[in-house]
């Protein structure tokens, strides 16, 4: 019954003591209302297109692979499966099936964000995210992430990468507007004001790949070589911006016009919002 995973798998990362009391190992149904989601889910946008298909297909043939939950006092947390937990709930259904792990939080969250990528069911910048909050949180290794998922490491690499570039064209690669293949080559370009035209055009021409790289080259033999380097104010910040990532472990941008600016400070989850605030109040 259970899906065959990349890599190692979730199982992996899932130790296999159950809890006292519970059906050890076993597939059991359990109500609908005793299930809460979980604080963890790494994923923010659940196509309603893609919902009402699963539930479809639950309404005709049930629920064939169970959730993984956890208990929490009196009720079940969601681990992994909460596409499937909201389509039956849509449905009204009473019961689904379950298998009951017995995980801390951090198990849990690995485990969520594992999950959502196997099942390809995040966008590239979610996924992006979700390996740079377990990096982050958990210290975990591009190598570690690389043979948990059975992806190879320059994936990886690649696709953290995408995080370096402007937040609204982070936004446009989420809602798919901007392929992940089109992302990781605008990151060729170092001038965030041309990336974001190039990134209007690639969305205006539904510019194909090899179009926006040869857009790339020509814009790059245009580039006058006598160009001096950054002055001294821009390499200033820049070396601000390096010090405050490193500080607080996300990524920081400083816009400064005049004696006037502000400092953008990125988070991914309420408790990475946590951890810096932390950082911040113990500086």
């Amino acid at each position: 019954m259970e899906r065959k995973a990349l890599g190692k798998g979730i199982s992996a990362l899932i130790p296999n003591k159950e809890p006292e009391g519970e059906r050890q190992g076993e597939v059991f149904y359990l109500q609908l209302d005793k299930i809460k989601p979980s604080p963890f889910q790494p994923r923010a946008i659940f196509d309603t297109q893609s919902l009402d298909e699963l539930a479809q297909s639950i309404k005709e043939k049930g629920v064939i692979q169970p959730v993984i939950v956890r208990r929490n006092g009196d009720y079940y947390e969601l681990i992994a499966g909460e596409r499937r937990f909201r389509a039956a709930s849509s449905l009204n259904l009473k019961e689904i099936p379950v298998i009951v792990k017995d995980v801390n939080d951090l198990d849990s969250l690995e485990i969520a964000l594992i999950e959502n990528i196997q099942r390809e069911s995040l966008n590239p910048i979610e996924e992006a995210r979700a390996y740079q909050f377990l990096i982050d949180k958990f210290s975990v290794t591009h190598e570690k992430i690389s043979e948990v998922l059975g992806k190879a490491r320059a994936s990886i690499t690649n696709t953290l990468r995408l995080l370096d570039l402007p937040v609204e064209i982070q936004d446009e690669i989420k809602k798919g507007r901007i392929p992940f293949a089109h992302g990781r080559a605008l990151l060729e370009v170092e001038d965030l004001q041309q990336q974001r035209r190039m990134a209007a055009e690639i969305i205006a021409k539904s510019m194909s790949l090899r179009e926006l790289e040869n857009l790339i080259k020509s814009q790059r033999r245009k580039a006058p070589r006598h160009k001096a380097g950054l002055g001294a104010h821009d390499t200033y910040i820049l070396v601000l911006e390096e010090q405050l990532q490193h500080i607080l472990g996300t990524k920081v941008r400083i816009s400064r016009k005049k004696k006037r600016g502000h400092i953008l400070i990125e988070f991914f989850s309420h408790e990475e919002l946590e951890r810096i605030i932390k950082k911040l109040k113990g500086a």
